[in-house]
């Protein structure tokens, strides 16, 4: 690629048009946007490739193209399908998926030629442009335990990888891996320097989820400032105290405009930002919040189960946003809220997400009210003697269970007509 080349990282809804000029090695780059931040924020799905990191969760190279294409419809701007390098499946996947899907695709390597040069392999053959993202440790405990090299030794490798990456792709990402416990003025210092080489976006993680939301804000803000504008911040957000989505928020408001996230939240450990979560609390309070995606809400649950048939496992009852619980109601006030005015109990319109429904789980501290509704939608029409009855056996069994099955409750209303009426009943 020649040198002073235009780079066009316009997105998918955004108003935004950023052009980075990028310059010979050594001098730096300049973007032509508006002053003001845009309040787009890119999506990069990494659940084909972090996500399938968790135990129980490797995906064949099938199994990822049937993801990628509902990610493709989910509308996530990139969707990063694998580590060529790992192994020889996740270089197919790559390969598979860059090849059959219009949105963007990028394949991680190491700051190392071998894992580059294999990326970029992998990519040839993209239906569309495609990003090589690769990544070097910055904290110091990294430094010292698990690559033995010095501060200047990792600078000089990371503005070596993207340089070689940008002979490849012109879209290419930086990773500070632990960038939320390296030391500030360091990770400015490397942020700087990649994107002088080229680097269009740059991401710090917090890898191992230790950050906390203003502490995360304030690192984030510090680079962004640094940059001037000069390329995408992004920000990739480990759950080990549950505070993933929380920071990735906080790093939106402070600037970065590229969320790293998953489907359901799976990843190493506790798992990564959950993409679901992250969207809507975006939708939801757009007062606090004023940012958009390209996410098409609507296929959230429908993606989210596609995942979890794929995988070993699916997303913990109470899951936010599409967990089986997510919009179901069995408190008797609640349900009775509920019933007078949805908006009582639920923030979220179901349909918004994908979700057909919301649920009235009959259980006992259910109340009359949705037992009533439930008998209703079953056309079991009772009187108030008779809803009074059935309600009383209803709270008794209710006691011993987890919950009446609907035809358990037409079970218990033949009951109460019965013996209300035994010659009709007979």
């Amino acid at each position: 690629m020649t040198c002073g080349a235009s780079i066009n990282l316009r997105y998918p809804g955004s108003r935004y048009n950023f052009q980075l000029d990028m310059k010979p090695s050594g001098t730096s780059s300049s973007v032509s946007a508006s002053s003001k931040l845009p309040d787009r924020v890119v999506i990069f799905d990494t659940t084909l490739r972090d996500g399938e990191q968790a135990p129980g969760c490797s995906m064949t190279t099938p199994e990822k193209l049937r993801l990628a294409r509902k990610l493709e419809e989910l509308g996530v701007d990139v969707m990063e399908a694998g580590f060529p390098i790992a192994s020889e499946g996740d270089f197919e996947a790559v390969r598979a998926v860059s090849r059959e899907v219009s949105t963007k695709v990028a394949a991680l390597a190491r700051a190392t030629s071998k894992d580059i040069e294999r990326a970029a392999e992998a990519l040839a053959n993209a239906k569309v442009p495609s990003r090589i993202h690769t990544f070097i440790a910055t904290s110091d405990i990294h430094l010292r335990y698990k690559l033995k090299k010095s501060r200047q030794q990792v600078l000089d490798e990371a503005v070596a990888a993207v340089r070689l990456a940008r002979k490849y792709v012109e879209d290419v990402e930086f990773s500070a891996e632990d960038g939320a416990r390296t030391d500030p003025a360091y990770l400015i210092e490397v942020a700087t320097a990649v994107v002088d080489a080229g680097a269009s976006t740059v991401n710090i993680p917090d890898t191992v989820g230790y950050s906390v939301p203003d502490e995360f804000a304030t690192i984030i803000r510090q680079v962004v400032e640094a940059l001037n504008g000069r390329g995408i911040v992004s920000v990739h957000c480990h759950d080990d105290l549950g505070l993933s989505v929380a920071n990735s928020l906080a790093a939106v408001q402070a600037g970065a405009r590229q969320i790293e996230c998953t489907i359901n939240g799976i990843g190493e450990r506790a798992g990564n930002c959950s993409l679901e979560e992250v969207v809507m609390a975006m939708k939801v309070r757009a007062d606090r919040l004023p940012f958009t995606t390209g996410i098409r809400t609507e296929s959230l649950y429908p993606t989210s189960q596609l995942l979890s048939s794929v995988i070993a496992f699916g997303p913990q009852p109470n899951k936010a946003i599409v967990g089986r619980n997510a919009f179901a109601h069995e408190a008797g006030i609640h349900q009775d809220g509920y019933l007078k005015e949805r908006t009582t109990y639920e923030i979220i319109e179901p349909k918004t997400v994908g979700v057909p429904e919301s649920k009235l789980v009959l259980g006992k501290h259910s109340g009359r009210h949705a037992l009533k509704s439930r008998c209703e939608e079953l056309g079991l029409v009772l009187s108030k003697e008779g809803l009074d009855e059935v309600y009383e056996r209803f709270s008794v069994m209710a006691d011993r269970k987890k919950g009446l099955l609907d035809e358990e409750i037409v079970a218990l209303v033949r009951e109460v007509a019965a013996k209300a009426s035994p010659t009709q009943a007979a």
